[in-house]
């Protein structure tokens, strides 16, 4: 689980004024996913891994996070303050044999001597200084590269615990190094007595009060001071595992010679250990492989260190993987210091974005704790369909048949604006009105907008029984068909819901057998490997729903991609076979006929170019003086829809009556229905 969760502040970056999170694309993208059959918190997790048109997701922000690791070690090594005390001890003693040959005044024997110590200097840097400890130096320059060397070592075992230290010590002198050393000592006191469970906030206090200046980001409390120094430490523990043996001991050597006494490296072992026992859920034995040229020093090591330790928090907190995962969880300052600002822009506004969803009322939680979506979702999503649907109908020029003069019923005198579905009137005076108060009002030029349209209210002069019957068989699945026929029951589900409320609409899906469906049901339907097509049973719900509302126009409209190769028997059981049997297609045809005693409208919607199923199903339209349409997927919800509007309007919109249906030829298996 990501670490740290509530410890970091809250980041305030990016564009005050900037427009609220766009939920549409967003519902969009779930409710295709939920369709296709993922889980509502699943689509909603992808989304937020993908991101939008213009909004970056989580997947490319952890593609940058791993993207920056890599970099970090592979331009980099460990062994810079090594190369420094090299450096500084090569000049040491080249300045020293370069004193040695040119002083006349010195004892030939003395001379001797040191130069025989030059010679015979260990090639091990560590050993070489600790040899040279005792050396009294005839160069004054040779004197001060090699107390550089200490004093190197000082502030880069100190900036390993406090950032920012070797800088601050650049020329100390021995009173500051005094003051460090009463640090260490006090610090290493308080964490001491917080151990046994001692201190109050009146020592941490007093602490700060003597030593504040040490600590810039200025903790307020001691566990704010514990979380800081531990992180550091560890990382430092970190960069020590992460050397070579070799490294390693030369470094373990040297920091005996910091600040040219053993008692800073004794003050930090001990601060080491109280804050490993501390903090023991940091991580204090992990290593990484550095494979670059650029040599860090302890102190910058650390910091990239830390650096890293920060990048995989990151991508923990990104991949959202753990239980409980959030978008709360991510640490926007880290992302802002790692990856730059508008990372941490593009992760905040998929954090609002995650918050709009869950508060806009468009997610909620079912009674088993899943996330679901809201009916109120459902309804954009169907809008967002609907509108999809007006732009591919409006593409069909010349293919809509006018309606019938007075068939959406008689003017009450009210108006409202234009909605996509309506078949009353335009109001060209409350129209012509709008269009003039919009140019008026500094708006667009053109004469007429959609906005501008009113319509006529009227009252109904019919009512519609309308059975939608959806092939749920597992073939619409492998096909590609699950997704747009579950778009096309929203689509005419919102359109009736929101247009036609007078009208009566019952889905039903039909596999191995037939069941009745709200429109949640249907759009989150998996895909069952379930055989049968069982067109009989759906026929069945159907006219129970015709018989149920008497005094309304049935509309039966059929969307299927294959024969019937199952039925009800009389028992209740499901009979099956493939190739179709006689009797299964006998018991279809039979309903159907049902059907059309009760009067229905019927359209078959057949997907697939089975010739089989074409045969079946211009039979099947033919006797029930209906009509068959063919559409492309993405075609179906529109066709759907206007063959709808078509059966309100009294009138065909495209295809016409394909005749009567006494011993039709059913399908390719040479039997007869009569």
């Amino acid at each position: 689980m990501a670490k740290d969760r509530t410890r970091f502040k809250r980041y305030e970056g990016g564009d005050p004024l900037a427009a609220p999170v766009d939920l549409a694309e967003a519902l969009d993208a779930i409710g295709e996913s939920v369709m296709n059959g993922t889980s509502t918190e699943r689509a909603m997790r992808e989304f937020l891994r993908r991101g939008g048109r213009n909004q970056a997701g989580l997947d490319d922000l952890a593609r940058r996070v791993a993207e920056r690791r890599r970099e970090l070690l592979k331009r980099h090594n460990l062994d810079g303050t090594l190369q420094q005390v090299k450096e500084l001890l090569d000049h040491a003693v080249l300045e020293e044999r370069k004193q040695l040959a040119r002083d006349a005044s010195m004892d030939d024997a003395d001379r001797a001597f040191a130069e025989m110590r030059m010679e015979n200097l260990p090639a091990s840097p560590s050993a070489a200084v600790t040899e040279l400890s005792d050396y009294q130096w005839q160069s004054q320059q040779a004197r001060a590269d090699y107390e550089k060397i200490k004093d190197l070592l000082g502030r880069e075992m100190l900036d390993q615990r406090f950032a920012g230290m070797k800088q601050a010590l650049e020329g100390a002198t021995d009173e500051d190094r005094a003051a460090i050393n009463e640090m260490l000592n006090d610090l290493n006191g308080l964490l001491e007595k917080h151990q046994r469970g001692e201190d109050t906030q009146a020592d941490f206090d007093d602490f700060m009060k003597k030593h504040g200046d040490q600590f810039p980001k200025n903790p307020q409390n001691i566990d704010e001071l514990l979380d800081s120094l531990a992180k550091r430490s560890a990382a430092a523990q970190r960069m020590l595992n992460s050397m070579s043996p070799e490294q390693r001991q030369e470094l373990m050597q040297l920091s005996a010679q910091a600040f040219g006494s053993p008692q800073l490296m004794q003050s930090l072992a001990q601060l080491d250990s109280n804050l490993q026992a501390l903090r023991p859920g940091e991580d204090w034995s992990g290593s990484e492989q550095f494979g670059g040229e650029q040599g860090l020093g302890l102190g910058d090591g650390t910091g990239v260190l830390q650096d890293l330790a920060d990048l995989d928090d990151l991508s923990e907190q990104l991949s959202q993987q753990y239980g409980g995962a959030r978008m709360d969880d991510v640490d926007l300052d880290k992302l802002a210091k790692q990856l730059g600002d508008q990372a941490a822009v593009d992760a905040k506004t998929l954090r609002e974005l995650e918050k709009a969803l869950k508060q806009s009322g468009t997610l909620r939680k079912d009674s088993t704790g899943q996330l679901k979506l809201t009916p109120k979702a459902m309804r954009q999503l169907g809008k967002a369909l609907l509108k999809d649907v007006a732009t591919r109908l409006s593409g069909r020029g010349g293919q809509r048949d006018t309606r019938q003069a007075g068939a959406a019923g008689e003017q009450s005198g009210a108006t409202r604006q234009w909605a996509f579905g309506d078949t009353e009137p335009w109001n060209i005076p409350r129209t012509v009105l709008n269009s003039v108060q919009r140019r008026s009002g500094g708006g667009s030029g053109k004469l007429i907008e959609i906005d501008d349209i009113e319509v006529s209210e009227t009252e109904a002069r019919t009512q519609s029984a309308v059975a939608l019957l959806v092939d749920t068989s597992f073939s619409m699945a492998m096909d590609g068909r699950w997704v747009p026929m579950k778009r096309t029951a929203l689509a005419l589900h919102t359109l009736i819901t929101s247009r036609f409320r007078n009208d009566h609409l019952q889905l039903i899906g039909f596999g191995r057998h037939a069941e009745v469906m709200d429109i949640e049901q249907l759009t989150a339907l998996d895909a069952m490997w379930d055989k049968g097509t069982n067109l009989h049973h759906a026929l069945l719900l159907a006219n129970r729903h015709f018989r149920k509302h008497p005094n309304a126009q049935p509309v039966l409209l059929i969307v299927t991609d294959g024969e019937p190769t199952s039925h009800l028997e009389a028992n209740g059981e499901v009979f099956f076979t493939y190739p179709p049997h006689p009797v299964t297609i006998a018991y279809a045809v039979r309903e159907l006929d049902n059907s059309m005693r009760l009067g229905a409208q019927t359209t078959f919607f057949r997907l697939g170019d089975d010739p089989g199923l074409a045969r079946f199903v211009d039979q099947m339209a033919k006797r029930a003086h209906g009509r068959v349409v063919a559409p492309e997927l993405d075609d179906l919800g529109a066709a759907v829809v206007d063959s709808y509007l078509g059966s309100r309007g009294g009138s065909s919109t495209s295809g016409g009556d394909l005749g009567s249906g006494n011993g039709d030829w059913f399908g390719n298996r040479g039997f007869w229905v009569g």
